[in-house]
């Protein structure tokens, strides 16, 4: 399906499967005898459920949860009427031909395929049903309610001949009911049983006969049941909620087994007559389980049949088991050649096999030290073991020398865990050329003097302290010139017993230890600098000011800082006060805020200038205009 399956069936004859499901709204069916897509029509809202009135797939109905009913034929769509109330479930009476509807009323709605009409709906004492069945030996019609009852009618008289009261009866001593259970899935079987299964996750098991439950089943899950089916060959209930399919004895309760799929179930078919089992999912693919227990496979896939025989686990021990290989090199050296050919030689291969009972005797009486031998063996693993743990010559470069040995040290501890072996080889910092620099440049060494690298490392005195004793040792095994009394063997050097068991512990105090030591160097420091500054002695010191440049008071720009610091409202009222701000209301009642900028001694006596420039060029323009007049006028120049 696109996204989600909702309901999935299998046709009377068992050739095709047919399942609805959305976005959009359709239904698919598949030809099992063809391993392929029958057809696909899509429907105009999603199906809440459907029936097939015909052996194959040519009558279907689909109640859609928009209360209307469509008929399929072979060709594709026949007929749509519409019920009263939202439906949600229907059964067919094959033998008044009567669909019968239950959804979100108290009326059971009938309609006639015979005459093509709704007949007088039978009227229930509960608010809503959800769920309906018809018994296919005696034809009786129950229908489960909101209030958790089943009420069973009789078609031929058209009246209500039983009541079970489910919910009182779901309510046993280990279950915990938060609120009233309501009948969520119902199915016949025979005659005399019926299974009902509640919203609160119980199946209760019934005999007709009684209005008391034969077996009551917890899901234990709380969620409502979906599907109830009876496989008649192993007497076993499969009842599905959301999240599980349960398949249980129905005469003990005893479980048989249970399939969990990934996805939340909505429907489950049980394939007739075969151990196959379909199931509806919240995901675009259905799921689809062969138990070869429950039955055979079908006669379209049985070939997962021979597939589960082959993969079928053989509990048999190997042919094998007691016997040794042996090469014809081994019997040579155990002196057993004379055997080749004989019963207690079977060839494979290059070599044979032999009973392991011999070959241990044979063994013992070649070599009877062999004991000794392997007893020799693990003393020299076990000393070269503790060989590998003394110090070891290492060239170290001159930079970060400490470092480059605590690197060492992980590198040993990363090879002698089993763990990391598994895990992904990083690359080494020493022999990584990218970071060559940070072992042959001085620039790069590490400070441990610094106020970080005390902090940060509150237990790296400690550790340094085994690390300078081992760089000693190195050292004096460079310069071997330099005799050393050796330590007795047994007792344990110095940088093996500096380790403790309180390290951990005392790390809160080796903390509080360097930041009283950084706070008593800081203090010192402090006292340092007072009394340099003490004996300096200040002289007033003169600047010059560059050409063009203002002097402005350090009066100026502590006002200016301070007029910086007011609010915005401040500002505006000093500026208003200073005439550079004019705030003044409009005729449709808003402000208008009008600002005079300031300008500089600078720029006032250049506009002064430029005033007096324009007033004189001025001055000179007016007699050549008032001679031009003269002229035009024909008056003589005085």
């Amino acid at each position: 399906m696109p996204t989600v399956c909702t309901t999935i069936k299998v046709s009377k004859d068992g050739q095709y499967i047919l399942a609805t499901g959305t976005y959009k709204p359709r239904v698919r069916c598949y030809d099992t005898y063809q391993l392929s897509l029958k057809f696909e029509r899509c429907l105009d809202s999603e199906v809440v459920t459907f029936e097939t009135l015909s052996d194959d797939y040519s009558k279907i109905v689909f109640l859609h949860n928009d209360r209307y009913i469509e008929f399929h034929s072979q060709s594709g769509f026949y007929y749509k009427t519409r019920i009263p109330k939202f439906g949600r479930d229907f059964s067919y009476h094959y033998p008044s031909c009567d669909l019968y509807f239950v959804g979100a009323s108290s009326e059971v709605y009938r309609l006639n395929l015979e005459q093509g009409r709704y007949l007088n709906p039978l009227q229930t004492d509960a608010a809503e049903n959800n769920v309906c069945d018809i018994n296919s030996v005696h034809g009786l019609f129950a229908t489960g309610t909101v209030e958790g009852r089943v009420e069973c009618w009789d078609p031929r008289v058209r009246s209500r001949v039983g009541l079970l009261d489910c919910a009182l009866s779901s309510v046993t001593a280990d279950s915990e009911v938060n609120s009233l259970p309501t009948i969520s899935a119902l199915k016949f079987n025979g005659a005399l049983t019926m299974a009902v299964g509640t919203s609160t996750g119980q199946v209760l098991l019934y005999d007709l006969r009684s209005d008391k439950p034969l077996l009551v089943k917890d899901h234990q899950y709380g969620l409502p049941i979906k599907s109830v089916h009876f496989q008649d060959s192993l007497d076993l209930i499969l009842s599905a909620d959301s999240r599980i399919i349960k398949m249980w004895n129905k005469n003990s309760g005893k479980i048989f087994t249970s399939l969990e799929p990934e996805h939340d179930i909505n429907d489950v078919c049980l394939y007739p007559n075969s151990g196959m089992l379909l199931t509806a999912n919240e995901t675009p693919k259905m799921g689809i389980y062969y138990i070869p227990v429950l039955g055979p496979a079908p006669r379209w896939c049985s070939f997962l049949d021979n597939l589960t025989e082959e993969l079928e686990e053989n509990p048999e021990s190997t042919v094998y088991d007691d016997y040794k290989f042996v090469t014809k090199k081994d019997l040579e050296n155990l002196g057993l050649t004379h055997l080749i050919g004989s019963p207690f030689l079977r060839a494979y291969m290059h070599g044979f096999f032999m009973d392991i009972r011999l070959y241990h005797k044979v063994k013992l009486m070649v070599n009877p030290f062999a004991y000794e031998e392997y007893r020799k063996d693990k003393i020299r693993q076990k000393i070269e073991e503790t060989r590998a743990q003394r110090v070891q010559l290492k060239k170290l470069p001159k930079v970060n020398k400490e470092l480059a040995l605590k690197l060492i040290e992980e590198e040993e501890e990363k090879q002698k865990s089993t763990w990391k072996k598994k895990a992904k080889s990083l690359p080494n910092i020493l022999t990584d050329d990218r970071f060559k620099v940070m072992f042959e440049n001085p620039d790069f060494q590490v400070d441990e003097e610094s106020e970080e690298f005390r902090l940060l490392n509150p237990l790296v005195s400690k550790i340094s302290e085994k690390r300078k004793k081992k760089l000693r040792l190195l050292e004096q095994q460079e310069h071997p010139d330099k005799e050393e009394e050796e330590e007795p063997e047994g007792r344990p050097s110095d940088a093996e017993s500096s380790e403790s068991s309180d390290d951990e512990k005392g790390w809160v105090e080796e903390v509080r230890k360097q930041r009283r030591l950084l706070q008593q160097e800081e203090r010192a420091k402090r006292q340092e600098r007072l009394r340099e500054d003490q004996q300096t002695v200040l002289r007033p010191q003169f600047y010059e000011i560059k050409a063009g440049e203002e002097f402005r008071s350090f009066s100026d720009s502590a006002t200016k800082q301070k007029l910086m610091n007011k609010t915005l409202e401040d500002r505006l009222k000093l500026e208003a006060k200073n005439g550079t701000l004019n705030v003044s209301d409009t005729t449709v009642g808003s402000k208008q805020l009008t600002f005079t900028l300031k300008r500089s001694e600078q720029q006032k006596k250049q506009q002064e200038a430029e005033k007096m420039h324009r007033q004189e060029r001025k001055a000179l323009r007016r007699p050549a205009g008032h001679l031009k007049s003269r002229r035009k006028r024909g008056r003589p120049f005085p």
